[in-house]
């Protein structure tokens, strides 16, 4: 009876060598599998940043539509809105009726006033938006262009002072268009005064007015066409200038990342 079962010799050997992979093999197989859970936690983290809820930009939409309905805004569109109302009260009873005229002042006074606040109100509170960018020009030249066209058309303005004034108006505007790859051209105190006096000789010209206030308006629009031409030509000294300087940036620019 020398002969022994193999299992049977081996069995011993065979249970102590069990646990002894077991315990080795154990430990790493369950930190394996813990590093796999933390990475792939990282990975759906990660994923989950990259990609924003489905209905993030959607709300992010929804909050930037909502910041154009503000009181600058409205202001601005209160303006579009007067437009064809003041050009029917100017024209209203062949457009000689002082009661009329009274009433388009009063609408083209609250387009000027607002013109004021408007702006103010957009810088001071953080209110600037694309909308009021494109719609705040186009509400002032609107009013202005409805003023001057109505008075010329009734023959109390000459026509030639309203060409010059839309004229240097729309140029202007298309000429910052045209420059502002190379910068912005500020509004100068000139600009601002010329504006001022345009108002209020366009209003006084509105308005039926007659003796020595109607020689008064006449001095206020001539002083207004002086400030028209002479801010409009220092505009396009300013563009000018800043196109140069654009350029030569751009020039020494592309120089220094060829060298």
């Amino acid at each position: 009876m020398t002969g022994v079962p193999a299992s049977a010799a081996g069995g011993p050997s065979g249970a102590h060598g069990a646990p002894g992979s077991a315990a080795t093999s154990g430990p790493t197989s369950a930190q394996g599998s813990a590093q796999d859970v933390a990475q792939s936690g990282v990975q759906r983290d990660s994923q989950n940043e990259e990609k924003p809820p489905r209905g993030g930009k959607i709300a992010a939409a929804a909050v930037n539509q909502a910041s154009v309905w503000n009181v600058a805004n409205l202001l601005t569109m209160l303006r579009l809105v007067l437009v064809p109302g003041f050009v029917a009260l100017m024209l209203a009873d062949g457009g000689y009726d002082p009661a009329w005229r009274s009433l388009a002042w009063a609408a083209f006074a609250i387009a000027m006033i607002t013109d004021l606040f408007d702006g103010h109100l957009a810088r001071t509170y953080n209110l600037v938006t694309d909308f009021g960018k494109i719609a705040d020009p186009i509400a002032d030249k609107a009013i202005m262009g409805a003023a001057l066209v109505c008075l010329s058309a009734l023959g109390d303005l000459p026509w030639w002072v309203t060409i010059v004034i839309l004229a240097r108006e729309l140029g202007i505007t298309l000429m910052r268009f045209v420059v502002i790859r190379y910068g912005v051209i500020p509004a100068s105190r000139g600009g601002k005064l010329k504006t001022l006096t345009q108002g209020v000789a366009v209003g006084m010209y509105v308005l039926a007015l007659t003796g020595w206030l109607a020689t008064l308006r006449f001095w206020v629009m001539a002083v207004a066409v002086v400030l028209t031409v002479v801010t409009g030509l220092d505009y396009v000294r300013q563009a000018i200038v800043l196109r140069r300087q654009g350029i030569a940036e751009r020039t020494t620019a592309s120089e220094e990342t060829e060298a």
